[in-house]
């Protein structure tokens, strides 16, 4: 797959690069390349990500970075099976725990929340740091709502990280999942609030919070496009009218 020139491969996070130095450096170089292509396109462009994780993991299908970037490749195209294999593998590699949440989330996408659930409870989830305790948190209570034990969901996003006025990464999105939850179960007094204190943490708009707040209050937005092409057609409309007159005439 082709990759633009300005892309050296020098843009990978240190700790990947140095995983890539076992490998000749041409090897090196070419994996890193496509690594940072599927950075690049991972949100924007999923398919284009997936293809260019193959191609790396075609070249270097034993290093644990080159799996887990598969991984995550597959799991943005919903291909759940896929990811789960290469997050196994990244983890046998590295003995990380770090992946735990996101192969939780797998079993989900699999149809099997109960898997997730139990992952939730293993002894991994003692080992991940805050950021992973509290992702585990949302996989758990998805996996509740799949479940349809929305009470149970909403209970289970229920914790210091929810109470706090600390913002942290995850903020926005626990408080966002808890007044989803809440919205779900009828709640929606509740939901408007935690909606509301979602849009407050959400600094670089990673969810719709504010759209949700939006639709609760009975905003409704008006594409400033459409609006646009509205009025051009009413001057239209009016700029054709003299002619008529002119040829009444």
């Amino acid at each position: 797959m082709p990759i633009p020139e300005d892309v050296t491969g020098e843009e990978i996070d240190k700790d990947v690069r140095q995983e890539l130095q076992s490998l000749p450096k041409t090897l090196a170089d070419d994996v890193a390349r496509n690594l940072v292509m599927v950075a690049r396109l991972i949100d924007e462009d999923p398919e284009g990500a997936y293809g260019y994780s193959k191609v790396a993991l075609r070249l270097a299908s034993r290093v644990a970075a080159v799996r887990e970037a598969a991984g995550f490749a597959a799991y943005a195209n919903q291909k759940y099976s896929e990811a789960l294999a290469e997050f196994r593998a990244a983890r046998r590699m590295t003995g990380s725990v770090e992946l735990w949440p996101v192969m939780a989330d797998c079993e989900r996408g699999l149809g099997r929340p109960e898997k997730a659930l139990d992952m939730a409870g293993a002894p991994e989830v003692h080992k991940l740091d805050k950021a992973g305790q509290v992702e585990m948190r949302l996989v758990a209570a998805g996996a509740r709502r799949d479940m349809g034990q929305l009470d149970a969901a909403i209970v289970t996003l229920q914790s210091p990280e929810l109470a706090s006025n600390s913002v942290q990464p995850w903020t926005a999105r626990l408080r966002y999942a808890y007044a989803d939850a809440l919205l779900a179960a009828g709640r929606e007094g509740e939901a408007r609030e935690w909606f509301a204190k979602a849009v407050e943490a959400d600094r670089d708009g990673g969810t719709d919070a504010s759209d949700r707040l939006a639709e609760l209050d009975g905003v409704d937005f008006v594409d400033a496009l459409d609006e646009g092409e509205g009025e051009s057609e009413e001057t239209g409309t009016e700029a054709e009218t003299p002619d008529g007159d002119d040829d009444k005439d």
